[in-house]
């Protein structure tokens, strides 16, 4: 039942961090890097460790994934982020998922590291996520077309893995205050593109529900003082998209 397993990482400018990734990524049958308008040294990494280099252009995150996935040749597709790792143990683990099954896709539980310090609760609400679908047979998935957290369509069987994905989602504060503005300027140029119909006080009450939501919801009172900078982040993602698009141009 074993079908041909392809990674796909997707990279602009990464560097610093593409060659430990994909070095993680040994594993599997094929290996196709997306270079996404790179500028540095990440072709000539990319090119260290495979032949299935695409290069292109791409204003949308979905459709630059899509891509991606066009562009692999398995049946099982795995993404993986530059600045994700997949450890020796879920490697394994995908390797036995793959062998097992021919449908449907699987969701990867996440490791979030801020610098040294691991933060595994309070991640959600636009702001980072605890599991993700990044297994998936070639036609269970799809990407659409929003600039930042685009949609996904997923068909088939949803399963789970035990083994988690090591992802170092920013270096420190400032990276996530930098973070915070790439995100939130890519959603304004979505909403001005599709208004969602949500208006200014509904974005302000936004503020404390999904604070509440990660901080008690998910948990993030136990990270501490990470757990309450999580929370406060994705209290101010709405709020701040919806200012960008109304009182900017682009």
């Amino acid at each position: 039942m074993a079908g041909k397993l392809s990674a796909l990482v997707v990279a602009h400018n990464e560097e610093a961090q593409l060659a430990d990734c994909l070095a993680s990524l040994a594993f599997a049958d094929e290996l196709v890097v997306v270079l996404d308008k790179c500028t540095d040294g990440t072709k000539a990494i990319a090119e260290r460790f495979t032949d299935r280099v695409l290069e292109g252009s791409w204003e949308i995150e979905g459709a630059r994934r899509n891509a991606g996935r066009d562009a692999c040749s398995g049946e099982w597709i795995l993404e993986v982020d530059a600045d994700e790792r997949v450890s020796d143990a879920l490697a394994r683990e995908i390797r036995q998922a793959v062998a097992a099954h021919d449908d449907g896709y699987f969701l990867i539980p996440f490791d979030n590291y801020v610098g040294a310090r691991l933060v595994r609760y309070g991640w959600g609400a636009a702001w980072g996520v605890s599991a993700a679908a990044r297994l998936s047979r070639k036609d269970a998935k799809r990407w659409g077309l929003e600039r930042v957290h685009p949609a996904l369509r997923l068909t088939g069987p949803e399963r789970r893995l035990t083994e988690r994905m090591v992802h170092y989602v920013d270096r420190d504060i400032s990276d996530m205050i930098r973070r915070l503005d790439r995100y939130t300027s890519a959603k304004a140029r979505d909403l001005r593109a599709n208004p969602d119909g949500v208006g200014f006080a509904r974005n302000v009450r936004r503020i404390f529900s999904r604070f509440w939501k990660c901080y008690v919801g998910r948990k993030g009172y136990k990270e501490g003082k990470y757990g309450f900078l999580i929370a406060l982040f994705a209290g101010l993602y709405p709020i701040l998209s919806y200012l960008k698009a109304t009182l900017e141009d682009e």
